[in-house]
């Protein structure tokens, strides 16, 4: 009695597929990742935002108002913007602005380096607005000087706005706060996401160190150092790299890619 035949197994119609091996690196990357997921700066985002918004707004409005006469002719009104009595709102309202892009670009000491930053400009936008607040500083003399009267005119009245100061406070206090959550931020935090991240780039580098190693493994120039495992088609690249290269069109597991 003949054995009943038995059929051959039928190939993968996927193709060759790496080997599902273990990775130690990539394992230690996940429990990494697990322990210490990484944060995106929302917050102090959120913060340099709102306090642009708000040195901005203080900036377009009234601060003081002015009454002046010169005995000629009929008493003038003056009004003196943020903008105005203090010059440099506007441009730190910019700068708080361009830092959100700063903020999401970079990380590490760079992302802290620009929360120091942050914080003393934010110490800088407060001054004005405190001493109005609070009363300092000669008011009266600074109003005529900046409405720019002529020398035989005299201040009448000088009224102050408290919103437009405790506005460019406030907006200069979450300022600050972002730049203290910055200089503190961890190493984890996640910056915008760049050409490393893209699925493309990352594809076509898996390619590119696949074609790589089999250009070392047909020169035999290799060292032994850097020689791949010979103990896997894969030479010891991470199931990361395999499956991006596969994505790629490029099969790590051929030994000869010029032969069909």
């Amino acid at each position: 009695m003949s054995s009943p035949e038995t059929e051959p197994p039928q190939p993968d119609s996927r193709g060759p597929q790496p080997p599902r091996r273990d990775d130690p690196q990539a394992d230690a990357a996940h429990a990494a990742a697990v322990a210490h997921p990484r944060k995106y700066p929302i917050g102090p985002v959120l913060l340099l935002a709102v306090a642009a918004l708000a040195l901005w707004g203080s900036s377009r409005l009234n601060w003081v108002t002015l009454r002046s006469s010169d005995g000629l002719t009929e008493p003038r009104t003056h009004q003196l913007n943020g903008g105005l009595w203090f010059g440099a709102l506007t441009p730190l309202a910019l700068v708080l602005l361009a830092s959100v892009a700063a903020v999401l670009a970079a990380r590490g000491w760079l992302r802290r380096l620009v929360g120091v930053v942050v914080a003393v400009l934010a110490a800088v936008a407060a001054v004005p607005g405190f001493a109005m607040l609070t009363h300092h500083g000669d008011t009266a003399a600074r109003a005529a000087r900046l409405a720019e009267l002529p020398a035989r005119a005299q201040v009448d009245q000088v009224t102050t706005a408290g919103f437009p100061a405790l506005l460019s406070v406030l907006g200069a206090l979450a300022a600050f706060v972002a730049g203290v959550l910055l200089a503190r931020m961890p190493e984890t935090t996640a910056r915008l996401s760049g050409k490393y991240d893209n699925p493309v780039f990352r594809r076509a580098a898996a390619a590119a160190q696949v074609a790589e190693r089999h250009a070392k493994a047909a020169s035999g120039q290799s060292d032994t150092s850097e020689r791949p495992d010979e103990s896997t088609p894969t030479g010891g690249l991470s199931e990361r790299v395999l499956w991006d290269a596969l994505d790629a069109g490029t099969d790590p597991t051929d030994d000869e890619p010029g032969k069909r």
